[in-house]
């Protein structure tokens, strides 16, 4: 016979919510509460493991601070005093700071604000930032509430400070912005080049499959500005100076060109304007790997980077990037240089090669794919009206042209750069409403907040970085409204039933298959549920797909083109060429960002677990040992954009001179200050990876010079 506890005690199983690789996690729950998460031996994305977050981050899902209740500021209510009086016997107060109520009077109380704005200013003066962090239901919801409902073509999500390179470079290229090929092709391959990625901290579950082939194949080449932990495991370590990804690939374009080991017979039947492409790398005066010779502290990578074009060229190939290469001013043609390779190599459309950009949250080619971009309906069909990318709706708000915020799920605050900016933006708006799970940095300026359901307490369909959906189910039962559930009512109430009827995160989905056809037509919630330990990759019909460009590019004449911009020469480079890097003093150090393991951008989930927040309760600075003794161990950094808080400063020799890494995890340090508008030219994804900085050393340890 069967005990309490036993009965009592279920495992569930689901999607984990926090990177972009996706793992199938299986919760181990007792009366309503998660006591343990772990992953099944024949996971097919986790391989039956799970890195510390997954594993140990759920203590959110009911912790404290969860959002229980709908918050009204007061501030607002005084501002609003018809609102005030109309919905006053629904209040009760909070706090010194909100009153409460039903989420029925919420969004009746944010329906009837929104509709007043729209109703004065127009609709475009409204905006919707994020949705990467929920579901593709709520994802779709939030951008049809935006464009439909509030009739703005202003909707923009996080992927705007990450991975919106990627998907600009790779569209432009061979015509689909995600990834060509599943994780385990990394089992396929016999060549694997990684760039601007941290994937042992990042991405850890891929960077296993990594470690596994390059100990047995020693296969391995990693670049990026700094000794990442991957690199233990490479053949080729490659350390390169700030802001040159662009110069080390365009100069393996140089040398599979020079040395002929590209494939003709790809290129003849697969892509076009190649000779165009080919005269103007070999007239490149940094193209040429020679010049590496030129930069000192880095010579030796003129012989280091030919030998891994060559290994690249000649053998069965993946490339793996992240951030370090799309925040940057030449993110989206950094990405180009990276599709040029297997364009030119034939490193693409078959099993064991491709490209694979390393997807930040959950939910982030989700969204992407649901149409939360300005320029992209879903199914990235052309948006008929182009709205506004997120820095310039700051500079909108600051200009009073944008009234009215929505905001899902998106620490813009915390997370975006310029935040001395983003703050008087935020306060010059009329109206904003947050749907989060916690009070994070954002619901400061917020004059309506709504709890909502986290991903491990709701049905809903999320797609990982390899183009793969899962449908999760709930680990435990909430009270909480989804994502979509508060647009509905919302978009209800200012008179749009009609297009929004949905009851259930079903009926949400329908919907997408239907207005985004070319991607998941096929996906029903019936098969997605019989897949759910395997998962689907789209585009999905009868079958899903695997493996994308088999035949053919998703370009309108099927053939993949080349987009060639050349380096330019700034930065760190120009100041090493000009000898100037290498000066005594504390200005003019190189500063790059990333995570670490124990943490998830801006920590709203993770640091609610003890354990996690006491690997890492701060953020730290990272410097060379050749740089010990300059400043001692507490510093701020300035920029010419605004300052940190102290940081407490790490010497190791996994840096170089001169420059500096450090995470942004926790809102108190103030990294964002540091980072302007400096951004890709062309999709305006900051500047993340490089930034300028003054080292100013606190008490009295060492002197300023």
């Amino acid at each position: 016979m069967r005990t309490t506890e036993e009965i009592s005690r279920k495992e569930v199983e689901s999607v984990c919510t926090y990177c972009g690789v996706g793992c199938d996690i299986t919760g181990v729950v007792e009366n309503n509460k998660i006591v343990k998460m772990y992953a099944q031996k024949d996971g097919v994305v986790s391989e039956g493991k799970l890195c510390i977050k997954g594993k140990y981050g759920y203590d959110f899902v009911d912790a404290k601070e969860r959002i229980r209740e709908p918050r009204i500021r007061k501030t607002f209510l005084a501002k609003n005093p018809k609102l005030h009086e109309k919905y006053a016997s629904n209040l009760t107060s909070f706090d010194d700071d909100f009153m409460t109520c039903s989420v029925e009077v919420a969004t009746s109380i944010a329906s009837e604000k929104l509709s007043e704005i729209k109703a004065k200013y127009g609709g475009d003066s409204f905006c919707a930032i994020g949705g990467a962090r929920t579901s593709c239901e709520g994802a779709y919801a939030f951008q049809k509430f935006c464009r439909e409902t509030m009739d703005s073509p202003h909707v923009d999500n996080c992927a705007r400070v990450c991975h919106s390179p990627s998907l600009k470079g790779m569209k432009t290229t061979i015509g689909e912005g995600a990834a060509t090929n599943p994780y385990n092709d990394i089992y396929e391959t016999e060549f694997m080049l990684v760039i601007g990625s941290n994937t042992m901290e990042a991405h850890p579950i891929i960077a296993n499959r990594m470690i596994a082939v390059a100990k047995q194949h020693n296969n391995l080449a990693v670049i990026d500005v700094r000794q990442t932990k991957l690199a233990k495991y490479a053949k080729y370590n490659c350390i390169i100076p700030f802001e040159a990804n662009l110069l080390i690939l365009n100069m393996m374009a140089y040398v599979i060109i020079d040395e002929e080991l590209y494939d003709q017979s790809f290129i003849d039947n697969r892509t076009k304007a190649f000779e165009v492409f080919k005269e103007k790398i070999l007239n490149d005066p940094y193209a040429n790997p020679e010049f590496l010779k030129q930069i000192e502290g880095y010579e030796s990578l003129a012989k280091m980077v030919p030998n891994i074009a060559r290994e690249y060229a000649v053998k069965k190939s993946m490339i793996f990037w992240g951030l370090g290469i799309t925040e940057h001013l030449d993110g989206s043609y950094a990405v180009m240089a990276i599709t040029h390779l297997a364009l030119m190599t034939g490193n693409i459309g078959k099993t064991g090669v491709g490209l694979m950009p390393l997807r930040g949250q959950n939910n982030v080619q989700g969204a992407c794919d649901m149409g939360c971009l300005p320029y992209y309906l879903p199914d990235y069909q052309d948006a008929p009206t182009v709205g506004l990318m997120t820095p310039q709706l700051m500079d909108a708000m600051n200009e009073g042209r944008i009234k009215a915020l929505l905001n899902m799920g998106e620490d813009i605050t915390h997370i975006h750069p310029n935040i001395d900016k983003i703050d008087k933006a935020m306060d010059n708006l009329e109206f904003c409403m947050v749907q989060e799970l916690f009070m994070t940095d954002v619901t400061k300026k917020a004059d309506i907040i709504i709890g909502v359901k986290s991903a491990y307490e709701k049905t809903g369909v999320y797609v990982n970085a390899m183009r793969r959906l899962h449908l999760s189910q709930p680990l435990v039962q909430s009270s909480l409204p989804d994502d979509w559930e508060v647009l509905t009512q919302m978009a209800q109430k200012l008179g749009d039933g009609e297009n929004f009827s949905f009851e259930t995160s079903e009926d949400v989905w329908n919907e997408v298959r239907e207005v985004a056809p070319r991607r998941f037509s096929g996906a029903d919630y019936y098969r997605l549920e019989r897949h759910r330990k395997r998962g689907m990759q789209w585009p999905i019909y009868h079958e899903d797909t695997p493996i994308l460009h088999l035949l053919d590019f998703r370009t309108d004449d099927g053939l993949g083109r080349y987009v060639y911009a050349p380096y330019q020469l700034r930065g760190q480079v120009k100041e090493i060429i000009e000898k100037r890097f290498y000066t005594e003093g504390l200005e003019g150090f190189y500063l790059t960002t990333g995570r670490a393991l124990p943490h998830y951008n801006n920590s709203a989930q993770t640091n609610k677990t003890a354990s996690l927040l006491k690997k890492h309760s701060e953020d730290t600075l990272y410097a060379s040992v050749e740089d010990e003794g300059k400043f001692g161990d507490k510093v701020i950094l300035k920029s010419e954009n605004g300052e940190s808080e102290a940081l407490s400063v790490v010497y190791t020799d996994k840096i170089k001179p001169k420059t500096l890494f450090t995470t942004f995890h926790h809102a108190k340090s103030r990294m964002n200050a540091l980072f302007g508008d400096e951004s890709d030219e062309l999709i305006l994804t900051a500047r993340f990876k490089s930034v300028k900085v003054t080292i100013i050393p606190v008490g009295d340890e060492v002197a300023c010079s």
